[in-house]
């Protein structure tokens, strides 16, 4: 059995949905509840694969919001993806994937350090991040996008925002080994770990946000984005696609403008419906077949038995993992989400 770690995007989008699963003390109650509160099995979830073969798994809900990180709650924070991750251990789930920011939680406070939680000693490799799964899909995407609006891939610049990251970090190996792509501009906070990216690669232009925009004709966004910042549309290039591989995705609601392709990054279509009911919360088309590549992520591992932390540590995924990973997504029924034609 397959595990999902997930967490709702805000407060009032927390409240509404535990509005609808019943749980009314959550609904009724402030963010200091939410701290408190302890991850929740709130689905029971099947899935069936082109082969015929079928799987079946728990959807956890950590109870982690991003208000806490904003709020300075950062121990809540570390406090909700360490329960979530005991529970669903204790539950005996073979494999299970950290949605959203759970991972990004778990990596960026060292929680590693951190895995007795209570009476449960966390065995991490039973928990992966889905991180191949989603930038194998989103390079499938930028190929696919190129393709839908004849834009030449082997002329563009391509502009990867979050660059320096698990996720980002692979695309540009994939752009650079497995495209010919032109120009790769290089985008990230820390310019220590992009000269560090960049004498890897071997390729590519580290650039500032504000002087990459004008020039990309394809945006990979695998970063969040912080409070604050104003994307202007009118700087874009015509035509341009933008790849939103951020949590929760909002860049389509910023930008507008003729010429201007938004697609939802790292979002996945299954080929046959999947029974649960949590992703009709979380704001997709389809909820019986579209989902986040990194939980799809899990479902493959379980699929195939490969019960083991195939996505963890930063900057640790190869070209053949992605590889594999897109073999294994293919096998099973998933294809690279794409807005209907």
């Amino acid at each position: 059995m397959f595990g999902l770690i997930g967490h709702l995007t805000s407060l009032a989008n927390a409240k509404q949905v535990a509005d609808k699963l019943g749980y009314a003390e959550y609904a009724e109650s402030d963010l200091e509840f939410w701290c408190m509160a302890p991850p929740q099995v709130v689905d029971e979830i099947v899935v069936t694969s082109i082969t015929g073969q079928k799987i079946y798994g728990q959807y956890v809900e950590s109870c982690f919001l991003p208000e806490m990180l904003a709020g300075g709650r950062v121990k809540a924070a570390c406090r909700k993806v360490l329960n979530a991750m005991a529970l669903a251990q204790r539950r005996g789930l073979n494999i299970t994937a950290l949605g959203g920011f759970s991972s990004i939680i778990f990596e960026n406070f060292r929680l590693e350090t951190l895995k007795r939680v209570r009476n449960v000693d966390l065995e991490i490799r039973r928990f992966t991040t889905g991180n191949t799964h989603t930038a194998y899909i989103i390079c499938q995407q930028l190929q696919a996008a190129a393709q839908r609006y004849a834009m030449d891939l082997a002329a563009a610049t391509v502009a990867v925002v979050g660059a320096t990251g698990d996720i980002g970090s692979a695309i540009c190996q994939w752009l650079v080994n497995c495209t010919s792509v032109a120009k790769l501009l290089l985008i990230a906070r820390e310019r220590r770990r992009l000269e560090e990216l960049q004498a890897t690669l071997k390729k590519g232009e580290i650039s500032s946000l504000e002087e990459a925009l004008p020039r990309a004709d394809f945006i990979v966004w695998v970063a969040s984005m912080s409070q604050g910042v104003t994307l202007d549309p009118q700087v874009l290039p015509d035509p341009c696609v933008i790849i939103d591989g951020g949590y929760p995705k909002n860049i389509a609601s910023r930008l507008q403008r003729k010429g201007l392709y938004v697609i939802d990054g790292g979002m996945v279509e299954h080929a046959l419906d999947i029974e649960w009911n949590i992703m009709q919360f979380l704001n997709v088309a389809n909820p019986a077949r579209h989902l986040f590549a990194c939980f799809a992520e899990a479902m493959l591992l379980e699929f195939e038995g490969l019960h083991t932390n195939f996505s963890w540590g930063r900057n640790l995924i190869t070209l053949e993992k992605l590889e594999l990973i897109g073999q294994l997504s293919r096998k099973h029924g998933f294809r690279p989400l794409l807005p209907a034609a």
